[in-house]
């Protein structure tokens, strides 16, 4: 764990109040023991001092729903995708400050093996909350990826689940719809499941206490997952009202990954979205079918973000250096304060991985998983890109103070 360190002269945004204010802030074995507001040093005896000159301290960030490869290796090892992910795990902690991440689709449990590595130090890498798999039919939702697992009839995903919870995985996601990458058979609104699917899935979750991820793209899906106990959906490019009423009543979680249909040629704006664009190079036919689909994913992400939907920041988009950032953006975009896309980035999403006791704010008595940045972002959230410190579990991982 850490060693004992003051960061002192901190602009602190804690993500509990809502403004920055000057402070320093004590650490001992990885923990926040003290936080001192103004000029005063902290109490703490036998600390390392870094002075932090003005710099923001904030919570470190969030990605809730991320895939670790990239580029695409089709043809690549189990060994090779391992250490293609830990990698760019690794490039997200240190390069982005995003220092936990909830997955949505690995293969091989790889994301189960990362989370342990880094749990234990041996690599460096961002707190991972693990899915495995994700689980879909028979010509169901991004097959191609590599990272669905096809299953067909109640007892396939019985045995399926099942199997992942032996494999240590901390929830389970099922992929109920198509999506806006994939071939004909594949599309947002086409559901997969049938009903003894669903509650053969749901089913053997609720019995063993497993939280759903449920990629549902349409507004019968998203429905159908809430009636069943999901704990998060995933996209809801096309709700209705019933879908946030359901949100509310059953206190689920809605990540919307915004830039699945924001992020095109037409639309890319900021020179960060553009480079983002040009890397990926998607193919025409899906940026249309992207295109298509971002007016009603806007209109109910506002809906949302109004009504009072709890949401929490996941962007499905890679690499992951730039995909929380491209996030956050997208969001503000769209209409949310730079307050409450950073809160979906910190704060919410603790809370949505059952960690908020932990982590998500900068309070005594959670893991120092820290970033600092030059500018302040609720007043504009591109200051997170000008990343100075990142620091995991009270030690620093990243020091760009020079850079």
């Amino acid at each position: 764990m850490g060693e004992r360190l003051v960061l002192a002269n901190a602009r602190l945004i804690d993500c509990v109040a809502p403004d920055a204010r000057p402070a320093s802030v004590a650490i001992d074995d990885g923990r926040i023991v003290e936080i001192v507001d103004g000029g005063r040093r902290p109490s703490v005896s036998g600390a390392g001092v870094i002075d932090l000159g003005g710099l923001y301290l904030l919570p470190g960030l969030w990605d809730v729903h991320v895939h670790f490869e990239w580029p695409r290796l089709p043809e690549a090892s189990i060994a090779e995708l391992t250490l293609q992910y830990a990698a760019n795990a690794h490039e997200a902690l240190t390069e982005a400050g995003v220092t936990a991440v909830r997955t949505a689709g690995t293969p091989h449990l790889i994301d189960v093996a990362l989370k342990r590595a880094f749990d234990s130090g041996r690599l460096v890498g961002p707190r991972i909350f693990a899915g495995g798999w994700f689980l879909t039919t028979t010509a169901g939702h991004a097959l191609a990826t590599g990272f669905a697992r096809p299953c067909d009839g109640p007892e396939a995903f019985v045995t399926a689940i099942r199997e992942q919870i032996q494999g240590g995985v901390d929830h389970v996601k099922l992929n109920l719809t198509g999506g806006i990458i994939g071939p004909a058979w594949d599309r947002h609104w086409h559901s997969f499941f049938t009903d003894a699917e669903l509650e053969a899935a749901f089913g053997i979750c609720r019995q063993r206490g497993m939280k759903v991820m449920a990629h549902a793209a349409n507004a019968e899906a998203v429905k159908a997952a809430l009636r069943l106990g999901a704990h998060s959906v995933e996209h809801g490019y096309v709700m209705d009202d019933e879908a946030l009423r359901l949100f509310r009543e059953r206190d689920a979680w809605y990540v919307p990954t915004l830039g699945i249909t924001h992020l095109t040629p037409s639309q890319a704006t900021s020179p960060r979205e553009k480079r983002y664009v040009e890397e990926r190079n998607l193919p025409a036919s899906v940026n249309a079918r992207a295109e298509a689909a971002v007016g009603e994913h806007r209109a109910w992400f506002q809906r949302a973000l109004k009504s009072g939907v709890k949401m929490a920041l996941g962007s499905d988009l890679r690499p992951l250096r730039d995909a929380a950032l491209l996030e956050i953006g997208l969001w503000v975009k769209d209409g949310a304060t730079p307050r409450q896309a950073l809160l979906a980035a910190t704060r919410h999403a603790a809370e949505l991985c059952g960690a908020a006791d932990e982590l998500g704010t900068v309070e005594v008595g959670k893991r120092a998983d820290l970033i600092a940045v030059r500018g302040n972002p609720l007043d504009d959230v591109e200051h997170l890109a000008d990343l100075a410190l990142v620091l995991k579990d009270g030690r620093v991982v990243a020091d760009h103070r020079t850079r």
